[in-house]
């Protein structure tokens, strides 16, 4: 049985801790890799340019999205197969285990996203309503 009375404020965890993982993830590409570095490892590997330019997409929606709870479902849907693209990734050149740089836990990140996408924005998200937007 779900409660109804925690269940936001679990969406609410879930949200701002996988957007802060995304917002880590953007700030470690531009600051410390570099972009062209990650750029470069990702075209090296053999991934057209359409897939980081995803990526990059993928995880500026969800590090500006998710903590504020815009389109929670949209936005994690659209995450989705980034992570699940990472997991692959992972789990066919180190294997699965996290101890050895793996999927594991790329597969739990993909896991939280389906939950978010199924729970939807949870308790303190920023409410858009269509009609204030378009001043009526």
């Amino acid at each position: 049985m779900i409660d109804r009375r925690a269940a936001p404020y679990a969406a609410l965890l879930l949200r701002v801790a996988l957007g802060a993982l995304f917002i880590l993830h953007i700030y470690r590409k531009f600051f410390i890799t570099g972009i062209d570095a990650w750029w470069d490892n990702l075209a090296h590997s053999g991934y057209p340019n359409v897939v980081m330019i995803y990526a990059l997409a993928a995880e500026f929606s969800a590090a500006v999205a998710l903590p504020l709870g815009l389109w929670t479902r949209w936005v994690s849907l659209l995450a989705l197969p980034l992570i699940a693209g990472a997991a692959h990734f992972w789990l066919v050149r180190k294997g699965f285990w996290f101890s050895d740089a793996g999927g594991e836990f790329p597969l739990l990140w993909a896991a939280g996203l389906l939950v978010l996408a199924l729970l939807g924005d949870g308790a303190f998200a920023v409410r858009w309503r269509r009609h204030a937007a378009l001043g009526g």
